[in-house]
Parts: structure tokens; C-alpha cells; sequence
């Protein structure tokens, strides 16, 4: 009997100490993203954000996506994979004004992931 308490508290920690791992990875990764995303915004604004800005964050989420894997759904990492692509082919047509309503499409999911994996009430039931 005793042991099996033991069990239980022992099993309901590691799951909490890992979902709370997996939170601060999360919230870490995307808020790189998110600060990427507000310099490559700014750029935009001016218009004089080049192709190697814009890569550079398409770099930074192709590495951060190894390990999200891990984490979300695939369909969420595809997701921002197409606006990112978008973005990248608005940023080399010189669309400025397109590449960021797509850029604030990126920056929307990358605020909104972190939080659908939270451990909060909402999100366990």
C-alpha cells in the first residue's frame, strides 16, 4: 500500500517537473522567434529589410524545429513553415507591406503555441 503511494507521488512529479520543463523550453524557443520577428519588423517598416534578414529567421526556426518536434504537433511546425516561407518570397519580391501581414501571422503563432502547451487548467481538460 505504501508503496504504491510512493508510486503515485513519484509518477505525478515527474510528469509536473516535466511539463514544466517542457513549458520553459517552449517559451524560451518562441520568444527567440519573437525577438527575431520585432527586428525583421522594424526593417520591414523602413523597407530596407534584405533577403539575409529574413533568412536568418527562417534559419533560426529550421533549428529550433529539431527538438520541437519533440513537443507540438507537426501541423503546428508546418504551419510556420509556410507563413515563414511566405514571408522569405514577399522579402525577395520586395513586397514589404505583405511580408509583414505575414510576418504578424508568424509572430501571432509564435505567441500563441507556447500557450496551448502551458499547464494550465484549460488546457488539461
Amino acid at each position: 500500500m505504501v508503496k504504491s503511494i510512493i508510486t503515485v507521488i513519484i509518477a505525478t512529479f515527474i510528469v509536473v517537473f516535466g511539463a514544466f520543463l517542457e513549458s520553459v523550453s517552449l517559451n524560451k524557443t518562441f520568444d527567440e522567434m519573437i525577438i527575431c520577428i520585432d527586428q525583421i519588423d522594424l526593417k520591414l517598416e523602413d523597407e530596407v529589410c534584405t533577403t539575409d534578414d529574413i533568412l536568418s529567421l527562417q534559419t533560426l526556426w529550421i533549428e529550433s524545429k529539431k527538438h520541437l518536434h519533440i513537443y507540438i504537433p507537426h501541423t503546428e511546425i508546418k504551419e510556420l513553415d509556410l507563413w515563414i516561407s511566405e514571408c522569405v518570397m514577399s522579402v525577395k519580391l520586395e513586397k514589404f507591406d505583405e511580408a509583414r501581414i505575414k510576418l504578424e501571422v508568424v509572430k501571432e503563432l509564435c505567441e500563441q503555441i507556447p500557450k496551448t502547451f502551458n499547464v494550465k487548467v484549460e488546457n488539461l481538460f
